[in-house]
């Protein structure tokens, strides 16, 4: 059986380490998640009475073009129906913009420490992968451009850029759009742009009525807290979500995760409860790294990339021995580990157990 030849060596994504499963490895009681970004909050109370009214529909297939969702979401974003596409997690959109426009030869622009996901999928259609080194863990949007060329079909820019928490500010972004050609197709991630409070920061919907090769990405896993149930959506123009539709699979969207988003829409006390609570962690954290002499980066999601001077291959093993749970391997930030801010008891939590860790490396030194 042979594979294409290009799949043989992509690395397989690696989520982040269930919680149950270090329990019973570690013979734990407690065990803290923060490490995919989840949120700790849960999700509105509105979807629990969604769902149990779903239940009456097992066993009957999804509604393939998400009618009632659509219609909920544009309302609340201000585009049109034909304007959305839905997909299991945002994800599957992603592979789905390359499914539709990459052919092998193609060249997609991204930055060298970014979601994983833009470089697997484009990969898997024979694309050629242009990275360009992040300043400051930054998108160096000019440095992107300048690599734009003839055989360019899609820049991709995380918005927040995942792992590093940064953004690229509304000025940046429009000068960048302004002079991108017209044939390339700039994706604009925002999984976590509900967390952002920085007035700087450009909601990409907006951009939509003027840059007509630009599609923005969304999520409900993240701040709408609905992980398990796989539903993230994109928004451009209507001829561009046409084409990626032509590309779905059909029924890619749960009963459950259609209600359950539907209802979530419509919480948006929810929304900036949560929104308040994760700035307020960021404070805190923020102010502890401080103390620690800890450098990290400017986090507008809901996670922070923190310096801690050792293989953070390591720092995530003793973490994990102490019940919580992290991210690290970040290719270009080895010394690096990733954490989901959490709710306050899980940050004091967190901050304790790696300054526990922190302080017994010195010793052995």
């Amino acid at each position: 059986m042979l594979p294409k030849s290009r799949i043989v060596n992509l690395p397989v994504y690696q989520p982040g380490k269930p919680a149950e499963e270090v329990k019973k490895e570690l013979g734990l009681e407690e065990v803290i998640k923060l490490a995919s970004n989840e949120n700790p909050y849960g999700c509105s109370p509105r979807v629990r009475a969604a769902i149990e009214a779903e239940l009456a529909n097992i066993t009957q297939y999804p509604d393939g073009s998400s009618a009632e969702l659509t219609e909920v979401l544009a309302q609340h974003l201000g585009v049109s129906r034909e304007q959305i596409i839905f997909g299991c997690g945002s994800d599957e959109v992603i592979a789905l913009i390359c499914r539709a426009f990459l052919l092998p030869g193609d060249e997609t622009v991204m930055a060298d420490q970014t979601f994983s996901v833009y470089d697997t999928n484009s990969r898997i259609e024979g694309a050629t992968i242009i990275e360009v080194p992040l300043q400051d863990g930054t998108h160096d949007l000019e440095g992107m451009l300048a690599k734009v060329g003839e055989k360019t079909k899609i820049v991709w820019i995380c918005n927040p850029n995942n792992p590093t928490g940064t953004i690229v500010t509304d000025d940046a972004l429009r000068s960048f759009l302004d002079r991108v050609p017209a044939h390339v197709l700039v994706v604009l991630d925002e999984a976590y742009a509900e967390y952002v409070t920085d007035a700087s920061y450009t909601d990409g919907i907006s951009l939509l009525g003027k840059y007509s090769n630009v599609i923005v990405l969304r999520t409900f896993s993240k701040i709408y807290g609905l992980a398990s149930l796989r539903i993230g959506y994109g928004v451009g123009q209507p001829e561009v979500i046409q084409l990626i539709n032509r590309v779905r699979e059909p029924f890619n969207t749960s009963r459950f995760g259609q209600a359950a988003a539907k209802a979530s829409v419509a919480d948006l006390d929810f929304v900036k409860e949560c929104r308040d609570k994760n700035a307020e962690g960021i404070r805190y954290l923020s102010s502890e790294f401080d103390r620690l002499g800890l450098a990290y980066f400017p986090a507008h999601g809901n996670f922070m990339l923190v310096q801690v001077n050792r293989p953070g291959g390591e720092v995530f093993q003793e973490l994990m021995k102490l019940g919580i749970i992290i991210r690290s391997g970040f290719g270009k930030y080895p010394d690096y580990i990733r954490v989901t801010v959490g709710t306050k008891e899980q940050n004091v939590k967190f901050i304790a157990a790696l300054e526990q860790v922190l302080k017994k490396d010195q010793v052995q030194v």
